[in-house]
């Protein structure tokens, strides 16, 4: 009983720390690799723009940034651009472990198009276990994380073309 109980948590540790073999290897920068597994359940304490959106039936892309960080930064354009043309079937959350009032600040001079919540608790960096940041996931509908890491990563970029071929196989899954 012992036995099978050890075994069975060291294939759920594996599991969760080694990606299906249909992701590429690369760095993530997160103690977890939730490619192809379910995603941790969004948690903030407090949404700054837009209130908790309607997800049902749709990608959702979260970005995990800090107000400090460049790359951070340098990925706000891009996620404005994503919003507005995949806006229709794709939910893009920016959550910050910053205060309210820091990102509120912020976004005085930055425009977000898209909703943007701060969770000071960091609930899920510390569900994904974030090392680093920006960290993204991006979950399909069923509530699956299809990608994950730095968008701007040389070993696999998040780029147009990948996240219309998540949005296009999450409708499929659906329909």
């Amino acid at each position: 009983m012992k036995a099978a109980a050890s075994i069975a948590s060291l294939v759920l540790c594996s599991a969760l720390a080694v990606a299906s073999p249909n992701y590429p290897k690369k760095t993530l920068y997160a103690g977890i690799d939730l490619r192809g597994h379910k995603a941790p359940k969004i948690q903030v304490g407090e949404w700054l723009k837009g209130a908790h959106p309607a997800t049902k039936g749709k990608v959702v892309l979260v970005d995990m940034w800090a107000t400090w960080c460049p790359g951070c930064r340098e990925l706000i354009p891009e996620l404005n651009a994503w919003q507005k043309k995949f806006g229709k079937d794709l939910v893009i959350i920016g959550v910050s472990g910053e205060s309210a009032e820091k990102v509120r600040g912020f976004m005085q001079s930055q425009p977000m198009n898209y909703h943007v919540a701060v969770d000071p608790k960091q609930r899920m960096e510390r569900a994904v276990k974030v090392e680093a940041i920006p960290q993204v996931l991006v979950i399909s509908a069923d509530g699956t994380v299809r990608w994950q890491g730095f968008p701007g990563s040389q070993e696999d970029p998040l780029t147009d073309e990948k996240l219309a071929s998540i949005i296009a196989k999450s409708k499929r899954r659906a329909g």
